[in-house]
């Protein structure tokens, strides 16, 4: 029996982070809070650059949000949106051989305006690279 292709129009599914890689180990989330630091309004960027020993692939990024962002709804939702900004924003200003850390903010990240979150998360990337 064939394989059925079951995705609109025929052509392959679209990878989701095209060149960002999802970070999930602790240890990696623990790697990058030793990094540098930049605080937003509605989320925090960790950052660092990865050692040779850690393979200098592409970027990157992990999300987290605490218990202090809400019940399992609204950190969920902050978490998506922190992967939409972060797809939207890291290939372009994001620097191969990093990690990122996006960690939500309580009241702020689920609320906050889209575009206007896309553009701290360039504004911060700048400054943590600068």
């Amino acid at each position: 029996m064939a394989e059925v292709d079951k995705t609109a129009g025929g052509e392959s599914p679209a990878a989701v982070f095209a060149c960002l890689e999802i970070m999930k180990q602790r240890a990696e989330f623990l790697a990058c809070a030793k990094g540098r630091r930049v605080h937003c309004p509605g989320f925090v960027v960790q950052g660092r650059r990865r050692g040779e020993d850690d393979g200098a692939g592409g970027v990157r990024v992990g999300f987290t949000c605490s218990k202090k962002v809400g019940n399992a709804v609204a950190r969920n939702r902050a978490k998506r949106r922190l992967r939409e900004i972060a797809r939207a924003v890291l290939p372009g200003a994001g620097r191969a051989g990093w990690d990122y850390v996006l960690i939500g903010r309580a009241g702020e990240t689920a609320a906050r305006d889209f575009a206007l979150m896309q553009d701290e998360l360039r504004a911060a990337l700048e400054k943590l690279h600068g």
